[in-house]
C-alpha cells in the first residue's frame, strides 16, 4: 500500500484512507468535481440532487443569534428526541423499552461518531471483519488501547456469515466487541430479519458488544422492509449491548452537513459526551436544527422510498455493464451502492485492482482498489498476504450518466 514520505521529527507517518487516497492521485491526473470529461465510480458518496417523489431538497439553513453559541457536546436535546422518536416509531412499536434522548448522542459525522467510541473503549479484543470500510484501518489503530482481531469472512460463500461462526470468534478469540459496517461497505452484503436478530441475540448472551454501523441501512434490495436496523431486534435499550451508528451522509443524500447519531445504552452515550469533550466539542447548532424535519417518519421514508427506486435502476445498469466487461460481482450487493468486482479474469496488469486503478486513470475514470478494503490495523500483516488485490469497489452512488460514462471509459481500458 502506498505510504507517504517520513514526517519530521516527532510526528508518525499517517496513510491517507482509501477514497482519499484515489481521490489525490485522480487530481495529479487533471480530476476536478466539475469537469464532465471525468467519471466518479469512486465516490463514497450519493447524487445529492432531487429524485422523482423525494421531499425537496432543502436550499436554505436558518442562523439564529443562539447559533453562534456553542452546542451542547451530547447534541442538541431535540435532535436527540427526534432520532430517538424515529428508531421508536419505525423499530419499536409496541415494545416497552424504547430509546430517549438518554440513548442519543449526535457527532459532525460518521468518522468522528467512531472517534469517540474507540476511544472509549478498554483493554479487550475488538473484532473487525475483513473486507470492511477502508477508514476502520487507522481508527482501530489509533488510540492503542484495545486489540483489533481480524475476522475474514469467505468470498467463496459470497461473504456469508453466521450466528454459529459468529459465536465461535467471539468465544475462541475473547472478543469483548466487534465492529462492522450493515449493508457492508464494500461487498453490500447484508444481515437482516432472523440473522440480524440471531446476531444481537449471540452478543445479548456473551456479554459482547455489537457496534454496526448502520450509514447504508436505507439501501436495501430485495427484501421486504424499507430499511434495516439492529434497533428492531434490541429488547432492553439499556441493557442489550447493541451500538448503531447512522447519520444524514447516506440515507438523507446530506454528506455536507456532517450530522451523525450514535444510539446504545445510556451508559456508553454518556462516554461518548465525555469523550466529545476533549475529542471536538459538538456538532454545529445550525445543521442540526435543520435536521429536525427530515427526522419526521413521513420524510425519512419518503426519502428512503425514491432512494431505492433511483437506486435500484442504477444497481442494474451497473451489474449489467460489469458482467459485460467480464468483471465477476458475486453476490450482487444486496445493500449499499457499490458492487465489489473480482478483475481476476481481465488481462494482465488490469486483473490487479491497483492496476485496473492506474490505467483507468488514463481514460478519466476513478475506481478504489480492493487492497484498501483489507483492513489492517498498524500493518500487522504483510502486504503480499492480502486477499482483496484482486478486487475493486465501483459506485453506483453518482448519476446514472456518470455511471454510464464510467463504464464505456472502462470498456475502453480493458478494450486496449
Amino acid at each position: 500500500m502506498p505510504r507517504h514520505s517520513h514526517p519530521p521529527a516527532g510526528f508518525r507517518p499517517v496513510p491517507r484512507t482509501g477514497v482519499i487516497y484515489v481521490m489525490t492521485e485522480a487530481a495529479r491526473h487533471g480530476y476536478t468535481p466539475t469537469d464532465p470529461d471525468w467519471a466518479n465510480l469512486g465516490q463514497g458518496a450519493p447524487e445529492t440532487g432531487p429524485l422523482p417523489d423525494a421531499p425537496p431538497r432543502v436550499d436554505t439553513i436558518e442562523v439564529r443569534p443562539d447559533d453562534h453559541e456553542y452546542a451542547p457536546v451530547d447534541g442538541l436535546p431535540e435532535l436527540r428526541d427526534a432520532v430517538a422518536a424515529l428508531y421508536n416509531a419505525r423499530y419499536r412499536q409496541g415494545r416497552r423499552s424504547r430509546y430517549t434522548r438518554d440513548n442519543v448522542a449526535i457527532s459532525a459525522g460518521g468518522r468522528l461518531a467512531l472517534t469517540r467510541l474507540v476511544s472509549t473503549l478498554g483493554r479487550t479484543n475488538v473484532g473487525h471483519f475483513l473486507p470492511d470500510y477502508t477508514a476502520y484501518e487507522e481508527l482501530l489503530d489509533a488510540f492503542g488501547t484495545f486489540v483489533p482481531i481480524p475476522v475474514p469472512r469467505d468470498p467463496a460463500r459470497a461473504y456469508a456469515f453466521y450466528e454459529a461462526e459468529l459465536r465461535d470468534e467471539i468465544l475462541g478469540r475473547g472478543l469483548s466487541s466487534v465492529l462492522l459496517s450493515n449493508p457492508c461497505n464494500p461487498t453490500g452484503r447484508l444481515i437482516a430479519g432472523r440473522d440480524l436478530s440471531r446476531w444481537v441475540q449471540t452478543c445479548r448472551e456473551l456479554g459482547t458488544t455489537l457496534i454496526l454501523d448502520e450509514f447504508y441501512s436505507h439501501y436495501v434490495y430485495g427484501v421486504d422492509q424499507l430499511t434495516v436496523s439492529a434497533a428492531a431486534e434490541v429488547e432492553d435499550v439499556d441493557e442489550d449491548p447493541v451500538v448503531i451508528i447512522d447519520g444524514l451522509t447516506k440515507n438523507w443524500r446530506y454528506p455536507g452537513w456532517r450530522v451523525c447519531w450514535t444510539i446504545g445504552p445510556r451508559s456508553i452515550i454518556e462516554a461518548l459526551g465525555s469523550a466529545g469533550s476533549f475529542l471536538d466539542g459538538g456538532c454545529a447548532r445550525p445543521m442540526q436544527r435543520a435536521a429536525l424535519p427530515l427526522l419526521e417518519r413521513s420524510w425519512a421514508d419518503a426519502e428512503a422510498r425514491a432512494l431505492q427506486r433511483q437506486f435500484r435502476r442504477k444497481r442494474r445498469v451497473m451489474l449489467e455493464g460489469l458482467e459485460a466487461l467480464g468483471i465477476v460481482v458475486d453476490p450482487p450487493p444486496q445493500g449499499g451502492f457499490y458492487c465489489w468486482g473480482d478483475v481476476r479474469h481481465l488481462p494482465g496488469p488490469l486483473s490487479d485492482g491497483m492496476g485496473l486503478f492506474r490505467a483507468a486513470l488514463e481514460e478519466k475514470v476513478i475506481v478504489v482498489p480492493g487492497a484498501f478494503f483489507d483492513v489492517n490495523p498498524g500493518s500487522r500483516r504483510p502486504e503480499r498476504q492480502s486477499r482483496t488485490h484482486h478486487h475493486v469497489r465501483f459506485s453506483f452512488g453518482p448519476s446514472l450518466s456518470v455511471i454510464e460514462r464510467g463504464l464505456a471509459g472502462l470498456a475502453r481500458v480493458i478494450g486496449r
